[in-house]
C-alpha cells in the first residue's frame, strides 16, 4: 500500500463522469528561516486525499489525510479556494478540489519521515524583499516585456503590459505582497514556470527560478500566501504562528517574513499597543543576545471585547 495516499475506503463522494472532489491542505509555519509549508513527496506535493462517505464533515476528512500522510495534527484552519478548472491537473479526469488553510506553531511542526518542511520562497524566490528587491527580478521583467510584445494584436498587447508591470512592480510601480497569486498565474500565462509544459505549452526553454509542484499544487500555494499576507493585516491570525510567549521582535519578524518586506519598528510597536493585541506578562529572556526583552502573550480577551478587534497590521515601510 502507497503510504503517502494511503487507503481509500468506501466509494469517494462526488464522483460522477470522471469528477472527482479532493482535499488539499496548505499547513504553515514559521521557523527561523522565515515561513514554512508542509509537503509530501519530498516537497512536490502539499497533503491531499478524496473527500469519502466515511468522513463527517468536510475538515474532518481533510484532518484524516493530513494525520495518515504526515503525521501533523492541525489546529487552526480555515476554508481557502475551491479548484475546478477543466485543464488544471493534465489529465482526462475532471477534479474539483477544496482547498483550506491551516496553522501551527513551529513547535508543533517536527521531523518525521513522511513529510518534508519546506520554504515557501523555495517555489516563490521573487516574493522575498526582506533583503531588497530580489535580482532576479530585474532578470525576469525583460521576459515579461517580450511575452506582452509577442501578442497578436494592440489590445492584448496593451493588457499583458499593465498586468504584468502591476503585479511585478515594472516602470516605477510599488511592490504589492498580496499579489502571490496573480503573479505566478501571469507566469503561467507566460509559460514562464515548469508547470505551464504541463498544460501543453511546449514552446517553455528556460523556466524561471523557484521549484515546481505537483498538478496545480504550486498554485494552490500562492493562493494561501496571498490569502495569509491580506489576513494578517485585518485578523490577528499571525498569534496562531506564535510561541504562548514571544518578544515582539519575534512577532515583528514573523509578520516580515509572511509578508516578505521589511516593517519600521516604531511604527509597529505602536500600532501594537494602540490595538492591545498583546499583554506583559512580567517575564524576560536574553535570548535576544543583547539586555534581556519583555515577553508577551497575545491578548485574548480582546476578541471577547470588541466583536472585529481592532488587528488591523499594515506593513509601515522602512
Amino acid at each position: 500500500m502507497d503510504q503517502a495516499k494511503g487507503p481509500r475506503k468506501g466509494r469517494a463522494i462526488g464522483k460522477t463522469n470522471d469528477v472527482n472532489a479532493d482535499l488539499i491542505a496548505v499547513v504553515v509555519a514559521v521557523n527561523d528561516a522565515g515561513p514554512c509549508v508542509l509537503t509530501i513527496e519530498q516537497g512536490a506535493a502539499l497533503p491531499s486525499g478524496p473527500f469519502e462517505l466515511a468522513h463527517r464533515s468536510l475538515q474532518s476528512g481533510l484532518r484524516a489525510w493530513v494525520e495518515l500522510q504526515t503525521g501533523q495534527p492541525l489546529g487552526y484552519i480555515e476554508q481557502l479556494y475551491t479548484f475546478a478548472d477543466r485543464d488544471r491537473t493534465g489529465g482526462n479526469e475532471r477534479v474539483i478540489s477544496i482547498s483550506y488553510l491551516a496553522l501551527t506553531r513551529e513547535e508543533d511542526a517536527g521531523a518525521s519521515g513522511r513529510r518534508r518542511w519546506a520554504s515557501w520562497y523555495d517555489y516563490f524566490p521573487w516574493e522575498d524583499h526582506r533583503s531588497g528587491r530580489p535580482p532576479m527580478l530585474e532578470e525576469l521583467w525583460p521576459r515579461l516585456i517580450e511575452w506582452a510584445q509577442d501578442a497578436d494584436d494592440g489590445a492584448t498587447r496593451f493588457d499583458r503590459r499593465r498586468r504584468a508591470a502591476v503585479a511585478f512592480a515594472m516602470d516605477n510601480r510599488a511592490w504589492n505582497e498580496e499579489l502571490a497569486l496573480q503573479r505566478y498565474e501571469l507566469l503561467y500565462e507566460a509559460a514562464l514556470v515548469e508547470e505551464a509544459k504541463r498544460g501543453g505549452d511546449s514552446a517553455i526553454l528556460a523556466p524561471v527560478p523557484g521549484r515546481s509542484m505537483s498538478g496545480d499544487h504550486r498554485r494552490i500555494l500562492a493562493t494561501a500566501i496571498a490569502r495569509l499576507r491580506s489576513k494578517i493585516k485585518y485578523r490577528p491570525v499571525v498569534f496562531e504562528l506564535m510561541p504562548p510567549l514571544f518578544t515582539l521582535l519575534q512577532l515583528q519578524r514573523t509578520v516580515e517574513a509572511l509578508s516578505g518586506r521589511l516593517i519600521n519598528k516604531p511604527n509597529f510597536r505602536r500600532l501594537i499597543g494602540q490595538q492591545e493585541l498583546v499583554e506583559k506578562t512580567g517575564a524576560t529572556t536574553a535570548e535576544t543576545g543583547g539586555r534581556p526583552a519583555q515577553l508577551y502573550r497575545f491578548h485574548h480577551a480582546i476578541l471577547n471585547e470588541r466583536p472585529v478587534a481592532g488587528t488591523k497590521l499594515p506593513l509601515a515601510r522602512a
